[in-house]
């Protein structure tokens, strides 16, 4: 691809905050503190996850970068960053949640395959840049369709970047055309994130995002977006994320039984607390982000400081001195929330975070319940344990 390169190997990689939990160096993925993420509601750049599959592409010619769309469509054509700049733009406040977060938790059930994420595979932030649905009407496609006249029926992101598990082909993945050319979904091709650039950790120059949808499919550095009659067959779709029962193990599994995974579930975490964290009693504050996708807001958090025995609810928050109203017009439908409630605890015992979607779906008590193969998707109830000790007067 011209003015764009993947490189062959790690000796070029940006720099990284020096205080990301590092889970592999090559390819590079990272998550922040657990405390970073309840601080922000947006969450800032270099805090933010870092999940990467090769080394990280650079650009040597910004103006002769363009991306190919092609396929099953009239006119393929060449689209370059002046194009994508001359549409309308977007700012979308979304969140993206690896699908493999607490994945490190699900492997103490049983083992599990994948990088081991904790609890900051996630981040909420600003993305600006076009709507791809402004972006198709270029060639022809217009909103709301679900299928080209050649039989179009699926929008495929192909990437810069080269990984082993494509043996050296570049990263892809799909969404629904219907999906694409619908404005209300906000599918982008974002250049901004929080109203700064891409840098190279995050798509430089142009990414997908793919709102309420786990963060495999906002496909990075893009090379060509194609328009095709099936899903994308590549790796990621077909052999990855997906959800399978706990009875599925690598003897039995067959991976064309199950759908590719898109919605991510609801979700909460706390992250004032370790999960294991030595306190002095009395009052204590907990925090953390509740998410679901799709699009659906929190309609509650409840918080339990005896192990799941009664239950609280918490506050929830978006923007500072606009009050959260789940799947309100006035609150940010991709995005988190941030939740807060202050209690006394006077000895030792197990805290409990457990959210309700305005579907009125909630998080499963156990993750044995929906343990996985892949561990993806760990959304069981979120447990930490305090311990309680008395200072010397």
């Amino acid at each position: 691809m011209p003015g764009i390169k993947g490189p062959s190997d790690y000796s070029q990689e940006p720099p990284r905050h020096p205080s990301l939990q590092i889970n592999s160096k090559v390819p590079f993925n990272a998550e922040p503190p657990r405390s970073a993420l309840a601080s922000s509601y947006v969450t800032p750049v270099d805090l933010f996850y870092k999940r990467n599959h090769g080394p990280i592409p650079l650009v040597d010619d910004i103006d002769r970068y363009c991306v190919d769309i092609c396929g099953l469509i009239r006119t393929p054509k060449k689209l370059y960053m002046r194009d994508v700049r001359m549409l309308p733009k977007y700012n979308v406040t979304a969140t993206l949640q690896c699908a493999g977060n607490r994945r490190t938790a699900m492997s103490k059930t049983q083992k599990v395959r994948g990088v081991g994420w904790d609890v900051s595979a996630i981040g909420n932030a600003v993305w600006g840049g076009a709507k791809l649905a402004d972006v198709l009407e270029l060639i022809g496609i217009p909103k709301l369709t679900c299928s080209t006249q050649s039989g179009g029926k699926h929008v495929e992101f192909v990437s810069i970047d080269k990984c082993k598990e494509e043996n050296g082909g570049p990263y892809k993945a799909s969404i629904p055309l219907s999906q694409a050319t619908n404005p209300e979904a906000d599918v982008l091709l974002a250049y901004e994130m929080n109203e700064e650039p891409l840098n190279r950790d995050h798509g430089y120059p142009l990414r997908v995002i793919v709102p309420g949808v786990i963060g495999a499919r906002s496909v990075k550095w893009l090379d060509s977006i194609n328009i095709i009659a099936e899903e994308c067959q590549g790796f990621f779709m077909q052999k990855d994320y997906k959800m399978f029962p706990p009875s599925v193990d690598w003897d039995n599994i067959n991976w064309s039984t199950r759908r590719p995974q898109m919605d991510f579930p609801v979700q909460s975490v706390i992250c004032s607390l370790e999960d294991v964290q030595s306190i002095k009693p009395g009052k204590v504050t907990i925090s953390g982000y509740a998410v679901s996708g799709g699009g659906r807001g929190i309609e509650r958090v409840d918080i339990s400081i005896d192990g799941g025995k009664t239950w609280l609810e918490a506050s929830r928050s978006q923007k500072t001195g606009a009050p959260y109203i789940a799947d309100h017009v006035s609150s940010d439908k991709w995005a988190w929330v941030l939740f807060e409630v202050t209690v006394d605890i006077p000895y030792s015992t197990e805290i409990v975070a457990k959210a309700v979607d305005s579907a009125a779906n909630v998080q499963p008590e156990n993750v044995q319940d929906i343990w996985n193969l892949r561990g993806i998707l760990n959304t069981s109830w979120h447990r930490v344990q305090v311990r309680v000790g008395h200072s010397n007067m």
